[in-house]
């Protein structure tokens, strides 16, 4: 396999968080790297390294991404919330998802629509 610029990033990335155990196996020299960080991926328990193996595996093409997503639909039990990561100037954040609740139907009365004034923000502070 021929590894792109943002492949080799994400390859380092993940050498650098996984245990001891795992590291020696993590080289790009190693052809079975790709299926091991695939069945590492169901054992991992930081949220971080588990998006970079995937983004890793997407890179990788359909047939990776695929091994994961076989194994998930196996796996799969009613877990914790989904997280939604953020990138902003190569740091990671994890939120939780928004939740789609249905709203109750609506029996109170609606006001007419008032037209909103614009707010202005600058430097995460509202001007007037």
């Amino acid at each position: 396999m021929q590894y792109s610029k943002p492949m080799i990033d994400l390859v380092y990335e993940i050498r650098r968080r996984v245990d001891g155990e795992l590291k020696p196996g993590i080289k790009l020299a190693n052809p079975d790297m790709l299926q091991e960080l695939a069945e590492f991926y169901h054992r991992c328990k930081d949220t971080i390294t588990r998006l970079l193996i995937k983004e890793l595996l997407t890179l990788a093409g359909e047939v990776w991404l695929a091994q994961i997503d076989t194994q998930i639909k196996k796996v799969s039990a009613p877990g914790p919330a989904k997280k939604v990561s953020k990138i902003y100037r190569g740091h990671i954040n994890l939120t939780d998802a928004p939740t789609q609740q249905t709203a109750p139907p609506a029996t109170t009365t609606k006001l007419p629509d008032t037209p909103k004034k614009q707010v202005r923000i600058y430097r995460g502070q509202v001007i007037d």
